[in-house]
């Protein structure tokens, strides 16, 4: 018998009611560990964070140690949204893998074999790609860029207090940005796959896309050293040659 158009209404409602369900439970779940949770958002602002342990074990690395910061908070409730925002996009993280799998799961009966093959592993590698730049943003481009930003003084007599609200939102900020820069693999294929865009193309302005690409990490990283830039700069260079690889095969 034929699924109706509300059978297939009412499978998305209760798709989408176990979705935020899910979401909710993990939203409430991180909500309640506060000390874990602005215990790992804070840590790049403490001098024992494993970027700076790791640059003081090089040869000539002994000058990266903490910073002096004041944290403050300049709104009565300023401190219980924030705690509110942040559990509940962490619930979503932590809810991710089980949304995504809901919702494969109600697309999937529409797909064919080789289509339902394809979108499990666009999934799969956008979400770990998503991941990995999320995990560069916050072991390299944030402690970098808070380090340069929290210290810097246009004269010694202006002191740095660093709001809440300021450093939590430029620190997700960052990472949904280079979450995002990180799906370029799987942009690149979805314009393959529409004929928008072809590996010969990609390989002739190769020098022109490492120009962008720079330019778009200094924008990123605004420390202007050259090794900060350099950190940012080649991990995109190389997903831009995975992209070619990825729309080469693609059209073969």
């Amino acid at each position: 018998m034929a699924t109706s158009f509300w059978d297939h209404l009412d499978e998305l409602r209760s798709v989408l009611i176990r979705c935020v369900v899910a979401w909710a439970v993990c939203a409430v779940g991180m909500f309640c560990f506060r000390d874990a949770l602005f215990g790992f958002l804070f840590a790049p602002a403490h001098p024992d964070f494993i970027t700076y342990r790791l640059l003081r074990s090089v040869p000539c690395g002994e000058g990266w140690g903490g910073v002096s910061v004041s944290f403050i908070n300049t709104q009565l409730s300023a401190q219980f949204t924030t705690h509110m925002q942040v559990a509940a996009l962490a619930g979503l993280v932590i809810a991710f893998p089980y949304l995504v799998a809901q919702l494969y799961r109600f697309v999937s009966p529409a797909l064919y074999p080789n289509e339902k093959r394809a979108a499990g592993r666009i999934i799969g590698l956008g979400t770990l790609l998503f991941m990995l730049g999320v995990a560069l943003n916050y072991l390299i481009i944030f402690p970098f860029a808070f380090r340069f930003l929290a210290t810097y003084q246009v004269q010694p007599e202006v002191v740095n207090q660093i709001s809440l609200h300021s450093y939590v939102s430029t620190l997700l900020v960052l990472s949904l940005m280079m979450g995002i820069l990180f799906e370029m693999p799987i942009v690149a294929w979805a314009l393959g796959r529409a004929g928008l865009i072809e590996a010969a193309w990609l390989r002739r302005y190769r020098r022109h896309a490492l120009v962008a690409l720079m330019i778009l990490a200094a924008v990123i990283t605004p420390t202007g050293d050259a090794f900060t830039l350099l950190l940012v700069t080649l991990p995109l260079y190389l997903l831009y040659e995975l992209s070619i690889y990825v729309v080469g095969t693609t059209a073969s």
